[in-house]
């Protein structure tokens, strides 16, 4: 049977229970191995003060060395020891000849310790020693006569020193308790942190983390878009691999500058202000990508920007084969519907035996139609502007309104790297809303006028109508997304046409006034064409 592996909460407080418990340890044997040799410490400073005192005592500075010295020496000796409760006190003269102890067998033997070398130089000395009964501290001082010039004898007085495992009985209970205190502390202590970190990683295991970060670079590197994106401190966290492809560098780039592998990338102004952008237009080497960018917020708090991209090449091609196939589609519906009618004429005609009107109103239609698509081809260049004019033209004449579209239009092919997506988006835009204006007034009152004018790099495109014109007030207003006074659902015809005049560096200028209609006037830069 396998055990099921500890999930992170129990790891961590485990781990931290561990080392508050090792802590504890520690720190009671530190503490009482500080406190042990504070105690030995203290008792070396009391022994020496004692054989210090008994040095000093005429009595035994004037018997020690002396015949029978021994039989006035050993009872001051022994009576100091049982006063200070010390283990021995010992008198030796110069030869190492005891004259106190207090097994009165050794009085007259030989002091022997191997550390009393030094106390006969005249040194006054603490030593510890390991005797029969255990650890102990003894202090060696001479005695002197003649006013301190001769020395006669040392004392010696000893004391023994209570053991590690003596003391830690002796506080067994102080450091029980305190250990139960300082393990519960931890427990709990433990318990909550683990808690709480589980908890800011959204209660997730490590391995459940891994995987999501595995996901989401897997998901990254699948896409066709370009991702970047980078935190507070301008630092790279993902850049995938449309986004190496697209802007041309490759190698690991994640946590780098991003100032320093796209220089006038936008991405720290994103970081900064916080404000999205949507659809942006940007050079990258000889190509360019359409941009948007969107700050990064948790918790309310900007913590990043990101920026997702295509090559324009590609979403020009795609808006190319959109934009064609919705023109065709619509010139066709509109075309098959116009011919339906005329045919239904002709049949009435021919019914009635009108047959010279019959003729006449095929030749004139034909002829109408024919004009309009020669001067179209002859004028208007660019294939998709060309077809949206015949497209809009059917339409107009569809719903009874005039659209005159100024023979003096004309317009250059664009160069090679020129884009006519946005063209379509802004001409099929202002012509569908004029026709929009004037669709409620009386028929012979429904006017659309539309120019375009290529000269010197600059095309001027002019959509004028004869409708009820836009209030003064609201002219500010009609650009915003999501504005408008036809209802809900509308409101992003302008905004589509303000963002591809803004991506072609162009202008755009309105003139209205109430009762009288509107024109727009776009002028867009687009090269001397090719």
């Amino acid at each position: 049977m396998f055990l099921k592996p500890l999930g992170i909460q129990a790891k961590i407080a485990w781990l931290a229970f561990g080392v508050v418990l090792l802590s504890l340890l520690l720190g009671t044997v530190v503490l009482v191995a500080h406190y042990a040799r504070s105690f030995e410490q203290e008792i070396g400073f009391r022994v020496l003060a004692i054989a210090r005192t008994l040095s000093q005592m005429e009595a035994i500075q004037k018997n020690v060395g002396k015949p029978g010295g021994s039989e006035v020496i050993q009872p001051i000796a022994e009576k100091a020891r049982l006063a200070t409760s010390v283990e021995y006190i010992v008198v030796v003269d110069m030869d190492k000849i005891r004259y106190s102890h207090p097994l009165e067998s050794f009085i007259g033997t030989e002091f022997g310790g191997g550390d009393e070398s030094a106390a006969f130089a005249n040194h006054e000395y603490v030593s510890r020693a390991e005797g029969v009964l255990g650890p102990s501290v003894r202090a060696f001082v001479p005695i002197k006569t003649d006013e301190g010039a001769t020395q006669v004898g040392v004392v010696v007085v000893g004391a023994l020193t209570p053991t590690l495992g003596q003391i830690l009985f002796d506080i067994r209970w102080e450091i029980g308790l305190s250990l139960l205190v300082g393990m519960l502390a931890g427990i709990i202590g433990s318990v909550f942190l683990a808690r709480d970190i589980k908890k800011t990683l959204f209660n997730l295991e490590p391995r459940e983390i891994a995987r999501l970060l595995e996901e989401r670079i897997a998901i990254f590197q699948a896409m066709e878009d370009g991702i970047i994106a980078i935190d507070r401190e301008h630092r790279i966290t993902v850049f995938n691999n449309a986004a190496q492809r697209i802007i041309g560098v490759s190698g690991p780039l994640v946590g780098q500058p991003i100032l320093e592998v796209i220089p006038d990338s936008r991405l720290p102004m994103t970081v900064q202000t916080g404000e999205a952008v949507f659809n942006q237009e940007r050079p990258i080497g000889k190509s360019a990508i359409l941009a948007s960018r969107f700050p990064i917020k948790v918790k309310g708090e900007i913590v990043g920007a990101v920026s997702l991209f295509r090559d324009k090449t590609e979403v020009r091609r795609l808006a190319e084969e959109l934009t064609g196939v919705k023109q065709f589609v619509e010139a066709l519906r509109v075309q098959s519907h116009e011919y339906m009618n005329k045919l239904h004429t002709i049949a009435g005609l021919l019914q009635l035996k009108r047959y010279q009107e019959a003729i006449d109103y095929v030749f004139e239609v034909s002829e109408e139609q024919q004009e309009l698509t020669t001067f179209l081809g002859r004028n208007i260049k660019d294939y998709s502007v060309a077809g949206l004019l015949l497209g809009k033209y059917s339409r107009a004449k569809e719903l009874q309104i005039d659209l005159t579209i100024d023979r003096g239009s004309q317009m250059e092919p664009l160069p090679e790297q020129g884009d006519s997506a946005p063209l379509v988006i802004i001409l099929g835009n202002l012509l569908e809303n004029a026709m929009e204006a004037v669709g409620n007034l009386p028929n012979g009152r429904r006017k659309v006028y539309c120019s375009l004018r290529q000269e010197q790099g600059t095309l001027e495109i002019v959509v004028r109508d004869t409708g009820p014109g836009i209030p003064a007030h609201i002219q500010d207003q009609i650009f915003t997304q999501g504005f408008s006074t036809k209802g809900t659902q509308r409101g992003y015809g302008l905004t589509l046409v303000r963002q591809a005049v803004m991506n072609y560096d162009g202008e755009i200028e309105i003139e209205s006034n109430e009762g009288e209609g509107t024109t727009f006037s776009v002028r867009l830069p687009v090269g001397e064409g090719g």
